[in-house]
């Protein structure tokens, strides 16, 4: 037997924290360490934060990583442990996002990703170069190339990230050149769905190449991304670890390298592409790593999940996968608010504008549990004072407020323990309208919408002006939906901090707060649910009689903006996934929807920084990069 301890971290660096990022690393290491863990990995860029973005091309910034690595050496040098940590590295001119082995103090060799993601929420071929098949270069007396490393226990390949996410990627060839572990390090951000789509895929790299594939994934949030953390092991595609997500730390398990030796002399197809690929390719470098790894006389072998050899483990509980996605949606929201609030240091409490509708009350729900993560070293009376002291709620209403969302209001504040303040506006709406008046010189009266956006542009006004006396980080708590259409207020409800739900679709946000109601019985969300979806703004006002049903807008949101349909392509969709309306209907909303979203994209530009939780963001400098100002004459509907 060859048996091996190995270890994921998961950490949660700032970007720019170089001390305090190593000094995090440092402290995880001397505990893996203790622990006997023969090969360690930690996460993507974990020393210098990720994503750098521009920042990496200040010559600092990267340099400070470097020596930061070499103190991580030092510090860890009294360890047999192997560990792999990630940082950015210059040569000459050539920027590489690489994974560092180091061992007994020293820096073995540097591994620079191949596969640069320049989609959705990444820009990195921006910035970094590229590595590849056969690079051998050298950084200040380092390998920096395509690499694999002997050690006493067996042969380790390295990679980062996008590297795992193609079958083509570097993972092929190293193993075909010997590696029998492959340690992928990865910062790779949340997405409602992304874990199953992870777990299924790095079982099948680990089946494909037959090896023992290790991730480990960087948790916490930079700005509007959010990593949910965890990581795993697969050897030769069957599970061995799925490390807890959404927390920092460390997790191990034992395998039996001779396992992976036999199943690779089994399967006469892996040995037959392997035999091809040695007679036509190059065969990647490897480099000799002398010093004992640790005792691994003593390491256990290694159970089978579920106790048997023949069996998969028994299923685990009652959540079905929907309320399992929902509950991670809601940690992962909570996550974000958390770090934005923290990493800053900018801010002393969190406040709400809750109105009783839908998607105040879920992001008030969000800010009662950042609060608690905020305190995660608090428990009982404490933990609930410091979340009252945390958050505060704020209902600010007019004549066309409803009795029933205030109620609703009142009830959730109650049952969370937050604060609730109300600061009535009709006076200033008052004011503001006859101001409006006189600036129109007695040439008309404000329009309808005027009249509605200034109740909501005095609401934002006192918000900013209380955040910035209490040092208050204000939450903005528009959704995906609404802000898609542009049914949302410059200068009022789009204002904001941070936008907690502003890429969650309304659809979600309701589906969320009726699992939140489940689990911890909330009469305030029950009184939202019952109310009809509106800004109450003017009499009688609701927001599916002025846009359409929002089923149907989040249908004409995803084949739109997601799968880029032409509206008239939407239209011709529609019917089979909403036969109680008619098509004509159907096409109209299609038509409305598309011209809506066109003419709304200016209003993007001016909203807050948003958490990125989905495959579709409505956020013009990170993910849905559209031309402001445009005109869809192209579509073929109009």
């Amino acid at each position: 037997m060859r048996l091996v301890r190995i270890a994921v971290a998961s950490v949660n660096p700032t970007v720019g924290a170089v001390r305090s990022n190593t000094d995090r690393l440092i402290t995880l290491a001397t505990e893996m360490g203790e622990a006997g863990v023969n090969l360690a990995c930690f996460t993507e860029q974990c020393i210098g934060g990720y994503p750098p973005e521009d920042l990496i091309q200040w010559g600092s910034y990267v340099a400070a990583q470097r020596r930061e690595l070499e103190r991580f050496a030092e510090q860890t040098a009294g360890q047999p442990t192997v560990w792999v940590v990630g940082l950015a590295v210059a040569i000459g001119a050539q920027l590489f996002n690489c994974a560092a082995v180091v061992h007994r103090g020293r820096i073995l060799g540097m591994v620079p990703k191949e596969k640069l993601p320049t989609y959705h929420v990444f820009y990195e071929e921006r910035t970094f170069s590229r590595g590849g098949p056969g690079m051998a270069a050298e950084a200040d007396g380092v390998p920096l190339g395509d690499y694999l490393f002997d050690f006493d226990f067996g042969t380790v390949a390295v990679e980062v990230c996008e590297d795992a996410w193609t079958p083509d990627g570097p993972v092929r060839r190293r193993c075909y050149s010997g590696a029998e572990v492959v340690v992928n390090i990865s910062a790779s951000p949340y997405r409602m769905g992304i874990v199953s789509t992870r777990r299924e895929m790095y079982s099948t790299r680990s089946a494909d190449n037959q090896v023992v594939f290790v991730n480990c994934n960087a948790v916490g949030a930079q700005d509007g991304l959010v990593f949910d953390g965890g990581g795993y092991i697969f050897q030769n595609g069957r599970p061995v670890l799925d490390a807890p997500r959404l927390e920092e730390g460390w997790d191990s398990a034992v395998v039996d390298l001779d396992r992976t030796h036999t199943l690779r002399q089994e399967n006469s197809t892996w040995r037959l592409d392997s035999n091809i690929y040695q007679r036509r390719e190059m065969k990647v470098a490897r480099l000799a790593c002398p010093g004992d790894t640790g005792n691994r006389e003593d390491l256990p072998f290694p159970r089978p999940e579920g106790g048997s050899f023949f069996l998969p483990p028994p299923g685990e509980g009652t959540v079905s996968p929907r309320d399992e996605a929902l509950d991670d949606l809601f940690e992962v929201l909570a996550l974000g608010v958390r770090d934005y609030f923290v990493k800053t240091g900018a801010f002393r409490s969190l406040g709400v504008a809750v109105s009783g509708g839908r998607d105040s009350m879920l992001t008030l729900l969000v800010a009662w549990r950042a609060a608690q993560r905020i305190h995660d070293d608090l428990a009982g009376d404490e933990l609930s004072e410091a979340v009252s002291r945390t958050v505060t709620a704020f209902y600010m209403s007019t004549r066309f407020s409803g009795g029933a969302t205030r109620e609703a209001a009142r009830a959730l504040c109650d049952e969370l323990g937050i604060e609730l303040r109300e600061v009535p506006v009709d006076d200033a709406y008052e004011r503001e309208l006859e101001a409006t008046r006189r600036m129109l010189g007695g040439q008309g009266e404000p329009t309808g919408i005027t009249s509605q956006n200034v109740q909501a542009r005095l609401r934002s006004l006192r918000m900013w002006n209380w955040a910035n006396t209490a040092g208050a980080l204000f939450l903005q708590t528009g959704d995906m939906s609404e802000k898609a259409v542009g049914y949302t207020t410059i200068g009022g409800d789009l204002e904001g901090g941070l936008s907690v739900i502003a890429n969650v679709p309304k659809t979600v946000v309701v589906a969320l707060l009726e699992r939140l109601d489940r689990r911890f019985d909330l009469e305030g969300v029950r009184r939202t649910l019952d109310t009809e979806p509106g800004p109450e703004l003017a009499e009688d006002q609701t927001a599916e009689d002025e846009l359409m049903p929002f089923p149907v807008l989040d249908a004409c949101l995803n084949l739109y903006a997601a799968d880029k349909m032409s509206s008239g392509d939407v239209a011709r969709a529609l019917p089979d996934l909403f036969p109680e309306y008619t098509p004509e209907r159907l096409a109209s909303w299609a038509r409305r929807f598309a011209t809506l979203f066109s003419r709304s994209i200016y209003k993007w530009v001016q909203a807050p920084l948003a958490l990125h939780v989905g495959s579709l963001d409505l956020d013009r400098e990170r993910a849905l990069q559209l031309p402001v100002v445009q005109r869809n004459e192209w579509d073929e509907s109009e």
